[in-house]
């Protein structure tokens, strides 16, 4: 009591030192008695300096308990919630959830403040993707005790579902029910209905509840309690029924729609009910994903008195749809009317002949069957098939478009830096940006500053700080860079720092053997080494007066860099020596072929930098490496419970590289080793083929340990690379061919999208080893490295897209070490399917080793009887 009693004295007498104090260690409580009874001007006034404070520990994290303190110094002393609001909405402020918002409440009884519910209004408006459900715990209780009405925006209902999935646990006790919780929550009735509107969110609600620990769980715990609830006539069940029939018209994500179906299916619809949104059933059917589309299906054959005409109608759409389970039992349901309607048997069956059209032979020839069971003539158009185009009919890429002119106003700079800090993406080189930041400091510093200040108070708070700890990340770097040019930071310290980092990856007393530049981490590729030494030398010279920009600013959107712009920026320069791995990176930008003629020209400038440029052309630049393909065994499990060696695959098929003989591989992007599979470089691989635009295989190599992580470790965005690595000149190699394997066996969609547009552009530009690729696709699956089932839908697009060819090369080459295999991997009479529609009409017959032994064998398995298909296509040429 007597040492808060001195520290109120302390901050009525204009003591503040002690306040922050307090903040640093946490301590909240202490916080509230201190403030109490402080006058109103005095309280103005320690939130200017704390205000100052806050500005000068920018980058700070604030854990839970210093966010906490935080937020009771900032309501007791800041004059409004405006003002509030931006400081405590940071992402780099955690704050204890309902236990801060009773301490917040304290603060502000104690001075008489009203605007706690605007503030968490506010605070509402401003949540982000990552703001954590204690941050939105706090904002509900001050919410709850206003008695206020929970905000519109997305996120808020978003969070609402992860903090009932995280039941709050004051001193570890046992979790309220899910149930009880619900009929408690005083947001349910305004929330609910947000449920079936938002975007993504069926994905969150599919938790599962933890009733004593771990091990014993209740899966699909909220639409199970949902429609419990309905049951006991707590929420309103037509409601719930048309709220998930509608969030399943309006479309999501397979993943994300799966809560609806699951709901739907608990509150166990009537045919009645069913039979009143029959329009909308039937909708479902038509549009819908698979799954959904089934359930629809299923609920609808169970209506007795359906409109026939309506079931006609959606059948015609239903019929042409890929899902062939679907088709099938579309096809049995028209059977079934058939026999109930022989007097409309004649027009069901001319509906059940769209079927006779589908890409896939088997229902083909089910919908022809059952077309003439019900007296459609096949002569008269059933039974009529697809025949595939000869050969690819695909667009030759042309040149890839020049790059944007640079950065010549602080405005556009500053818009360019708040795009880089707003999103995740890092799909976009630094190049322009970094160019500009340089131009732009060295003639306008002070304006420089002054634009970017509030652009890095806004948004910088966490971005410079994600994955600190992991040296393939550039967040922290190149935030310290803006840092440096944003705010009036001493010149001294950082560089010191940035001549510390520079002198830590260049080796300057090299031998033949070993690089110049130097990985300071052994994750850490050789093209993410070259950036960070770039981040780190634009930092150390950032603002020296009168510098043009950056030497290696690419001339083409793909990186690359014409040589004759290099030399005019170099007698630019004039006798100012160019920063060296900005020259590094520019002359690793140019094309592969020797110009003798331009090199004179370089060595006519008389300066170190031309005749380093004259030696490059004459060269011929960095020439191609050996690519061996090797096997990576998983590591050794560790003693005791190892969770991540359980996730690892038991081995990946990837590539080492090395320098042709005699060449000294000065910068060490031609010598790798295969990376270890629980390698993460966290999104900036997508900006390696810009650092070598014209070694297709290099860069593949690289990149090829997170392509393969997103098959084997089901990770997101591993391969969302490929279409860029695909713009990149120079031969590929194995790299390549893995790396495209890989990417068709992706377990995300997007990355699968990415290797086939991937694949499609090398197709086009008849760069494509199509039977190489097939060969390394092949090998995967059959070892059971890779699912096959991925790669199917892959591969049947590029076929439509108008690679029937390619495909059809790539399979033959897939299929012998997958017909061989011990235990054939699941998809595979799915891909003698496409093999056979896509070697259809192309005019080439490939042997297929081991196709006439499968084909050979008695039964009538679906495997065999595929197999005896294309058997029957390459064998009639």
């Amino acid at each position: 009591m007597k040492t808060t009693v001195r520290r109120r004295w302390e901050l009525a007498a204009g003591g503040t030192s002690d306040l922050f104090d307090l903040i640093d260690a946490g301590s909240a409580g202490l916080i509230v008695d201190a403030l109490a009874g402080l006058p109103e001007d005095r309280r103005r006034a320690v939130g200017a300096e704390l205000t100052d404070w806050l500005k000068a520990r920018r980058s700070t994290w604030w854990g839970i308990g210093k966010g906490t303190a935080l937020a009771v110094a900032v309501v007791g002393c800041l004059p409004s919630a405006a003002q509030a609001a931006p400081v405590l909405s940071r992402r780099v402020v955690a704050v204890d959830g309902e236990r801060a918002a009773a301490l917040v409440r304290r603060a502000a009884e104690d001075r008489g403040i009203t605007w706690l519910t605007d503030l968490a209004l506010r605070m509402a408006g401003k949540l982000q993707r990552d703001t954590q459900v204690e941050h939105w715990r706090f904002i509900a209780a001050l919410l709850h005790a206003g008695q206020a009405e929970p905000p519109p925006g997305d996120r808020f209902v978003e969070l609402w579902v992860l903090a009932l999935s995280r039941p709050d646990r004051p001193g570890r006790a046992a979790p309220v029910p899910l149930l009880d919780r619900l009929r408690a929550d005083p947001f349910l009735p305004a929330l609910l209905p947000r449920l079936f509107e938002v975007d993504g969110l069926g994905s969150p609600m599919m938790f599962d509840e933890i009733v004593t620990d771990w091990k014993d769980r209740r899966p699909h715990a909220l639409p199970t309690a949902l429609a419990q609830l309905a049951a006991e006539g707590l929420v309103d069940r037509a409601a719930l029924l048309d709220g998930a029939v509608g969030r399943l018209l309006r479309g999501d994500r397979p993943a994300a729609l799966r809560a609806f179906t699951v709901l739907l299916d608990l509150l166990q619809p009537t045919t009645d009910e069913v039979a009143a949104r029959a329009t909308d059933y039937l909708r479902l059917l038509a549009d819908a994903p698979g799954a959904v589309a089934t359930s629809a299906q299923k609920a609808l054959r169970a209506v007795p008195d359906l409109e026939l005409d309506a079931v006609l109608d959606t059948s015609r759409e239903v019929l042409v749809r890929p899902d062939k389970a679907l088709v099938r039992g579309q096809l049995a349901w028209l059977d079934r009317l058939a026999r109930r309607h022989r007097d409309r048997a004649a027009e069901i069956a001319e509906v059940i002949a769209v079927a006779a059209e589908h890409p896939a032979v088997d229902l083909r020839e089910r919908a022809t069957a059952l077309a003439a069971r019900h007296g459609l003539d096949p002569a008269a158009g059933a039974g009529a098939t697809v025949t595939a185009p000869r050969g690819d009919d695909l667009p030759r890429p042309g040149p890839p478009p020049a790059a944007p002119p640079p950065i010549t106003d602080v405005d556009e700079l500053a818009e360019e830096v708040a795009a880089l800090l707003g999103t995740e993406s890092r799909d976009e080189p630094l190049d322009r940006l970094l160019d500009g930041l340089v131009r732009l400091a060295a003639t306008d510093g002070d304006r420089v500053r002054a634009a970017l200040d509030p652009v890095l108070s806004r948004r910088h708070w966490s971005w410079a700080s994600e994955h600190r700890w992991d040296p393939c990340c550039l967040c922290g770097l190149v935030g310290d860079v803006l840092e440096g040019a944003g705010g009036p930071t001493p010149a001294a310290q950082p560089r010191s720092r940035w001549s510390a980092l520079l002198a830590a990856v260049r080796r300057t007393n090299r031998s033949p053997s070993q690089p110049e530049l130097v990985s300071t981490d052994s994750r850490v590729p050789a093209p993410h080494a070259l950036l960070r030494a770039r981040v780190a030398e634009v930092g150390h010279h950032l603002g020296e007066p009168g510098h043009p920009g950056l030497l290696a600013r690419p001339t083409s959107a793909n990186g690359a860099l014409d040589p004759l712009a290099l030399l005019e920026r170099l007698a630019a320069l004039g006798d100012r020596e160019p920063w060296h791995w900005d020259l590094t990176q520019a002359l690793l930008r140019l094309p592969t072929a020797v110009d003798d003629g331009l090199a004179g020209r370089a060595e006519a400038l008389r300066t170190p930098a031309g005749d380093r440029l004259a030696a490059w052309l004459r060269g011929g630049g960095l020439p191609d490496p050996v690519i061996r393909v090797t096997t990576l065994a998983r590591r050794a499990r560790k003693i005791g419970y190892d969770w991540e060696y359980d996730q690892l695959p038991a081995r990946r098929v990837a590539v080492e590289l090395r320098p042709p003989d005699g060449y000294d591989d000065r910068y060490g992007l031609l010598t790798a080793d295969p990376a270890p599979m629980q390698t993460d470089h966290f999104g900036w691989t997508r900006m390696w083929p810009s650092v070598l635009p014209h070694h297709l295989g290099v860069v593949a190599a690289h990149l090829l340990p997170d392509v393969a992580a997103a098959a084997d470790l089901d990770r997101r965005d591993g391969a969302r690379a490929l279409p860029l690595l695909a713009e990149c000149g120079g031969s590929g190699g194995a790299s390549v061919d893995l790396a495209l394997a890989y990417g068709l066996g992706a377990r995300h969609g997007a990355d699968r999208v990415a290797a086939l547009d991937a694949l499609l552009a090398l197709a086009g530009a008849g760069r494509l080893d199509a039977a190489a690729v097939g060969g390394q696709l092949g090998e995967l699956a059959a070892g059971q490295v890779v699912k096959l089932t991925r790669a199917v839908e892959p591969l049947r697009d590029a076929a439509t897209a108008g690679a029937p060819l390619s495909v059809w090369r790539l399979l033959a080459a897939a299929l012998p070490p997958l017909l061989a295999a011990r235990t054939p991997p699941r998809g595979l009479p799915d891909l003698l399917t496409l093999a056979a529609e896509t070697a259809t009409g192309t005019g080439v017959a490939i042997e297929v080793a081991g196709l006439a032994e499968v084909a050979g064998r008695s039964g009538t398995t679906r495997m065999v009887t595929e197999a005896r298909r294309l058997h029957r296509v390459v064998t009639a040429g």
